[in-house]
């Protein structure tokens, strides 16, 4: 199963880059013994500045065909680095081709297409900057294989 990162803004260069970069590099090399491809980041940018529902637009533009899609909101699910591995795993073995991680901008992501998510998740009730939101999901996607391959990366 492939697994792509869409987020509305661009990653400068800076240690923040360097981190998420890191984390999916770790996890593409791990994943790869668990079924798992590729990880994908698509950046998106609103230059036009219309808002929610243009950031919608270009973000459902970045989502694959027949995804599985997850919206990181703080109204979602937060889950135990154990269960987000299992999920991963459950959609893997159903023969889930792709699935996509939609990170909003300053002001989230539009109702309609966060409702729209097969899963919402939430890195705890707290807002995160989008940046930030973007290593923790890079890191918490690294632990996921790593637990599902087994490596000793997650200590529980």
């Amino acid at each position: 199963m492939r697994l792509h990162v869409c987020a509305v803004g661009r990653l400068r260069t800076g240690p923040e880059r360097e981190l998420v970069d890191d984390y999916l590099a770790r996890a593409g090399r791990t994943g790869r013994a668990v079924g798992f491809g590729k990880f994908a980041v698509h950046e998106v940018e609103d230059r036009k500045g219309a808002g929610l529902l243009a950031e919608a637009e270009l973000l459902r533009r970045a989502v694959p065909d027949g995804a599985r899609v997850v919206a990181l909101d703080e109204r979602g699910t937060a889950f135990t680095s154990p269960d987000f591995a299992n999920l991963l795993r459950d959609w893997c073995d159903c023969g889930v081709r792709d699935a996509a991680f939609l990170i909003g901008g300053a002001d989230g992501l539009e109702s309609g297409l966060r409702d729209s998510a097969h899963v919402k998740l939430a890195f705890g009730s707290m807002v995160w900057p989008h940046m930030l939101a973007r290593l923790m999901l890079a890191e918490q996607l690294y632990r996921a294989v790593s637990i599902l391959a087994g490596t000793p990366y997650h200590r529980a």
